[in-house]
């Protein structure tokens, strides 16, 4: 890096500091943040919410779908359960997988729109 390449003003325009600096969250919101990305930067974890965010789904068909072992899909289902990104359900002896809430689909639907434009 060359000497013209760093600031030599610490700040230039101060309200706009002010102003997004009073807008920050605490570190453990970032904390967080980071740990949904990394849950999210996964290809097989992604496919999953992916077709957890067209339909609820058992672990066996997710992992007919995914062509994974059902070991490996509930490890990956287990991970994202801890990080909030989707919840299951009961009903007999079967468990049925969906997204959390509407923020995971928007999260996932945003990605999709985003990579394909």
């Amino acid at each position: 890096m060359s000497k013209e390449d760093v600031c030599q003003i610490k700040i230039i325009n101060k309200k706009k500091v002010d102003k997004v600096k009073k807008q920050m969250k605490k570190e453990t919101t970032y904390q967080e943040m980071a740990e949904t990305f990394k849950a999210t930067s996964d290809k097989t974890r992604l496919k999953i919410l992916y077709a957890l965010s067209k339909e609820e789904l058992c672990v066996c068909d997710l992992s007919a779908i995914v062509d994974m072992s059902i070991s490996l899909v509930s490890h990956q289902l287990r991970i994202l359960r801890d990080k909030k990104l989707v919840k299951y359900r009961k009903e007999g002896k079967s468990v049925y997988y969906s997204l959390d809430d509407d923020y995971v689909v928007q999260l996932i639907k945003m990605a999709y729109d985003h990579v394909t434009e």
